[in-house]
């Protein structure tokens, strides 16, 4: 287990919609919430905001100047590829950045590229360190690791509890994964109903609605959601079932027979969210291959099923664009020449503006009976001031029963680990992960994650892919393993003996 550097931040986490969280302990020594006066039981989150229209591709190569982080680039050459434009030059000081006010208000507009032309030529850079050689971008080349917090929900308590980056971002959601309430909704056959509406009432009369997945599941988690004592719960039609939460750590689980026979799944929407900043530019190429083969072999695996595919491309305020959305389309073709137009350019600092990029997702136009799945590929974690927004949209999407799988690439740190963890724990979906197997990219980070196994990412993205479409967990096959981490056991982590001594002494000190 990887040991971590501090404990989460103990004074009151206040999110957007959610009242503030103070924790006490029972005399069982189990935490107990209480909660801010006047906000209730039965936590909802809070609309999401406007974001106006985005900049047209059009827009988008009429400049030659490309402003981040205050620096404008002058541009000496510019290619035009495709809906984009690479500009290429050197660096120069700029007084008057694009504001963030100004590009949330809609006043996008962008300054003339005259007075560039007039600067000297620019210093070609000097010769760096040799660059490790890469091979040709393909399918079939990054590696990558997955994990399932809620299979594994008493380690995600643990990493949850003992993570340090709470102390260093007072913004960050707490998904207490501790205690978990399941609602399991299947038909007279004992068959999985997907898209269930399941409807869960606090004792002061607010409500939550959820929908279950293809696995006829819905999760609730009493501590965020905010969940009273006594609860009741139903499917859309059914009769009220009341229950008690328990104050112990453990999965709760409520059964419910439907009066329908279970459906089939007949459609999917794979939205794709993408960072194509600077930063990925040592693995960008790469992942197109992969997700180009992932999107385009989809009809082939399933035949007969609906597919649609969006997407949502971003980089960060002062760019040539914060967002570019596609539609949902059912043209295969047509989503792959999307991913193979883009490239990676932009940033300038470390986070960027996945909150944009989450809310445009959560606009997209989701089918109400198609599985839904969004993968949200990235190497960086909104900007801290952003990170509310970043969560509400999130929550939003796990709302419209939306699973978000984070695909971690190389630049990932703590805080984009947690933010991606808590994203798939809260929507019921896995955290993946690119490793360092296949030699390509940047250096990364060993994740805190106590076991996986390493495969090809096509191969793993796929498993992720046909689960949440099958409502099943697929395991890979054993020649399709190339590394194992830690004591893994279909998809559960191998607790050791002493795990639960050791959590009490970490909440009991002597």
């Amino acid at each position: 287990m990887r040991k971590s550097i501090g404990m989460l931040c103990a004074a009151a986490l206040v999110l957007p919609g959610m009242g503030s969280v103070s924790h006490a302990s029972q005399n069982n020594g189990s935490p107990s919430y209480r909660f801010g006066s006047g906000e209730g039981f039965c936590r909802t989150p809070q609309p999401l905001p406007d974001l106006g229209e985005e900049v047209a591709p059009d827009q988008e190569r009429s400049g030659r100047v490309k402003r981040s982080a205050g620096v404008a680039y002058a541009g000496a050459i510019a290619e035009e590829a495709g809906d984009a434009v690479v500009v290429t030059g050197s660096r120069v000081a700029d007084s008057s950045p694009v504001s963030a006010r100004a590009f949330r208000s809609g006043d996008r507009s962008k300054p003339s590229a005259e007075p560039a032309r007039s600067l000297p030529r620019p210093i070609p850079p000097r010769p760096g360190p040799p660059v490790k050689p890469q091979p040709e971008p393909q399918s079939g080349l990054l590696t990558a690791g997955e994990h399932d917090d809620l299979l594994n929900h008493e380690l995600y308590a643990d990493y949850v509890r003992k993570s340090g980056v709470g102390q260093k971002v007072r913004n960050l959601p707490r998904v207490d994964a501790s205690r978990l309430l399941t609602v399991e909704v299947r038909d007279k056959k004992g068959r999985a109903v997907p898209f269930a509406d399941v409807e869960l009432r606090c004792s002061d009369g607010n409500t939550l609605n959820l929908k279950t997945v293809a696995d006829g599941r819905a999760v609730f988690f009493p501590e965020h959601d905010r969940l009273s004592r006594n609860v009741s719960v139903r499917i859309k039609g059914g009769e009220w079932r009341r229950l008690i939460i328990s104050d112990e750590a453990g999965a709760q689980t409520i059964k419910i027979t439907a009066r329908d026979a279970a459906a089939a799944v007949k459609k999917l929407d794979l939205a794709l969210v993408v960072d194509v900043t600077g930063s990925m530019s040592d693995e960008l190429r790469y992942l197109q291959a992969e997700l180009e083969s992932i999107v385009g072999d989809l009809r082939d695996r399933h035949r007969g099923l609906d597919i649609r595919v969006g997407f949502t491309f971003y980089r960060d305020e002062g760019d040539a664009f914060v967002t570019r959305t596609y539609p949902f389309d059912g043209d295969i073709g047509k989503a792959r020449s999307h991913i193979a137009a883009q490239f990676a350019q932009g940033g300038g600092d470390y986070p960027e503006a996945m909150q944009d990029a989450l809310i445009r997702a959560a606009g997209q136009d989701w089918r109400d009976d198609a599985v839904k799945t969004l993968l949200l590929v990235a190497d960086a974690p909104p900007h801290n001031q952003d990170i509310p927004l970043t969560w509400q949209a999130a929550e939003h999407l796990r709302q419209s029963r939306v699973h978000i799988v984070p695909v971690g690439a190389s630049g990932v740190a703590d805080t984009a680990e947690y933010m991606m963890r808590a994203m798939a724990a809260v929507t019921q979906s896995r955290y993946t992960f690119l490793t360092e197997d296949s030699g390509i990219g940047n250096p990364k980070a060993p994740p805190a994650i106590d076991c996986y196994l390493v495969t090809r990412l096509d191969q793993l993205l796929r498993r992720v892919i046909d689960s949440q479409i099958s409502g099943r967990r697929i395991e890979p096959e054993k020649a399709e393993i190339i590394r194992t981490v830690g004591k893994y056991d279909a998809g559960r982590c191998i607790l050791p003996a002493d795990f639960t001594k050791q959590q009490q002494d970490t909440k009991n000190p002597a």
